[in-house]
């Protein structure tokens, strides 16, 4: 059940014409009261021919009348509106149960206290099955103003209970992170102008597309500007940005002006400072012309800086007193969102789609009541602003390595969620991996198919099976089983050739990517071994010796610990070596 609060309105009988009207297509059908602050003697111009829209007006406002005689300066914004709707799937409700569903939200939103006798004046306009009209007068018996306050959560959560108590389906409580929900007004504009998409969620996305390509809120205003998006910003006396709005071009009001839409009132993540936190951070950034000069590195950087972030999330600690923990978490999830619309910006066509559903189901995990520590997510903010700055293509490979770490990332972020009971978020993560994984799956296709057209030869076959048993005995059935098994033969044969060791790449992989909750958990070390096994063979005696020649300081002129310990005849100038 949804209770939209609407902003206050001045016009009592302009809303009563439209709740007991046809509607704009006709919908309204037998309009008629089924609750009110007094039933008894109370107008029903949908039921009493001799009832009229101007005589309820005239009984709902005579408290405003009242004040505004007494105290000269008149209440202009005293009409409340509250439509309630149940969800398509919902039983029918009678009208004696929906006049007890309106009493039960006047009551919670403060117009109508239970057992306040001075209360604001109210009715239930019923015109449909599947929903009501609450409309109040804001101004009580007595004159006084009602306590409206916080008025939108304490009613959503008498909708939550009102479902519990009717058998509706359960709706999750709010928690003030979502996007406002477009208005009637809104949706109709954008179909009149044969628009997609209402102004402010046009605006989002292009706000959120814009994000890794800016490291100030100067510089994202700018972006937004050079892409056509109106910018009007705010600025102090020295100049200083204080606030922006932005606006959609050819979005006009009835006088012809241009529409512009704060920041956070198009998203709670799009106010300035938010923004700021988010984009102007102290770690020093690296010039834009270096990222440009290794575009070729850039998906596998990505892919790098994603390989810490399960534990960054869940190697915090939950409970801490200070919140940091979870701070560094959610600061993490905000930037894996910005890394995904990047990769969605520039991944091929075929695969941009699935991307940026994803990157657009993910927004509303990437912000909680959790304040983030966005400082400390530096490494994927980097990864993300190095992708829409790479002016080619990626390698197939590399391109389906970072989807299918974005699928793990995505997958850790829900379960943080989870554990942090974010049920929306959660459910906006869940959401996300359903189109990251559709998009892993095609970006592999070609790689696949390459890997099996070259499959090893039976006997090596066998020998990477016993690597596959020894190393991952827990998942070794199902991955033997996978339809790709032939493929990742390939891949450890490939590393093999190269120097590694199967046995030690497979439980390296499995270890960074947990198998239970893949579905093709050969797909899964495929992308991972290719991604780690493209390195060359690390030479264990040249990083001992670049590990000893980093783990202290010594005075000047001195020999190194390492001289110390060999003796005089390891000092420099000496032919002789020390014996092994």
């Amino acid at each position: 059940m949804i209770a939209a609060i609407k902003p206050a309105g001045s016009n009592t009988r302009g809303l009563l014409a439209y709740l007991y009207g046809p509607g704009r297509h006709d919908e309204h059908l037998d309009p008629h009261l089924v609750a009110a602050f007094a039933m008894l003697g109370m107008p029903d111009p949908g039921r009493d021919e001799h009832a009229t829209l101007t005589g309820l007006g005239h009984h709902l406002d005579e408290p405003v009348r009242l004040r505004n005689n007494e105290f000269g300066k008149p209440v202009t914004d005293h009409v409340w509106h509250c439509p309630v709707r149940t969800a398509p799937e919902d039983r029918y409700l009678s009208d004696t149960e929906w006049g007890e569903i309106a009493q039960r939200i006047v009551q919670a939103a403060g117009i109508a206290p239970d057992g306040d006798d001075l209360a604001c004046r109210w009715i239930a306009v019923r015109h449909a099955d599947d929903h009501i009209h609450i409309l109040a007068t804001t101004v009580r018996e007595d004159g006084r103003r009602p306590k409206l306050h916080d008025s939108g959560i304490r009613v959503g959560d008498e909708c939550r209970q009102i479902e519990k108590d009717y058998g509706l389906r359960r709706l999750r409580k709010g928690d003030r992170t979502a996007t406002r929900r477009p208005t009637q007004a809104e949706m109709h504009k954008a179909e009149r102008l044969g628009w997609e998409q209402t102004s402010r969620e046009w605006l989002q996305d292009r706000i959120h597309a814009a994000i890794p390509h800016a490291t100030s809120a100067e510089q994202l205003l700018a972006y937004l500007e050079a892409g056509d998006i109106l910018v009007k910003p705010r600025r102090g006396p020295s100049g200083d940005l204080l606030g922006y709005a932005v606006g959609r071009p050819g979005d006009l009001n009835k006088d012809g002006e241009q529409i512009y839409h704060p920041g956070g009132k198009i998203a709670p993540d799009l106010s300035l400072p938010k923004l700021k936190a988010r984009l102007e951070t102290s770690v020093p950034e690296e010039h834009p012309t270096a990222r440009r000069n290794r575009p070729a590195t850039a998906w596998h950087q990505a892919t790098e800086a994603l390989d810490t972030l399960h534990t960054e999330i869940t190697g915090t600690d939950t409970g801490d007193q200070d919140g940091y923990g979870d701070a560094r978490a959610q600061a993490h999830i905000a930037a894996l969102g910005e890394l995904m619309e990047a990769t969605a910006q520039k991944a091929p066509a075929d695969l941009r789609g699935e991307l940026q559903a994803a990157s657009k189901a993910f927004a509303r995990a990437q912000r909680s009541q959790i304040r983030a520590e966005d400082r400390s997510a530096h490494a994927l903010r980097s990864a993300a602003r190095d992708i829409v700055s790479t002016a080619t293509g990626p390698e197939g490979s590399a391109l389906a390595a970072l989807v299918a770490a974005l699928v793990w990332a995505t997958i850790v972020a829900g379960r943080w969620h989870e554990a942090m009971q974010h049920a929306h978020q959660a459910d906006a993560a869940r959401q996300a991996v359903q189109h990251l994984q559709a998009a892993a799956d095609h970006a592999l296709v070609p790689t696949l198919a390459e890997l099996e057209r070259r499959q090893p030869k039976q006997e090596a076959r066998r020998t990477l099976t016993d690597d596959v048993r020894t190393a991952v005995p827990d998942h070794a059935e199902r991955i033997l089983t996978d339809a790709s098994w032939p493929a990742l033969a390939t891949v450890l044969a490939d590393a093999e050739a190269v120097g590694h060791q199967p046995h030690q790449l497979l439980k390296e992989a499995a270890a960074q990517r947990e198998l239970t909750s893949a579905r093709h958990p050969a797909r899964v070390l495929i992308t991972r071994i290719q991604h780690t096994g493209r390195n060359p063979v690390p030479n264990r005696r040249a990083e001992a010796a670049r590990r000893r020649s980093t783990t202290g300081a010594w005075p000047a002129g001195s020999a190194t610990p390492a001289l110390q310990q060999a003796g005089p005849a390891a000092a420099p100038g000496r032919t002789n070596r020390p014996r092994r």
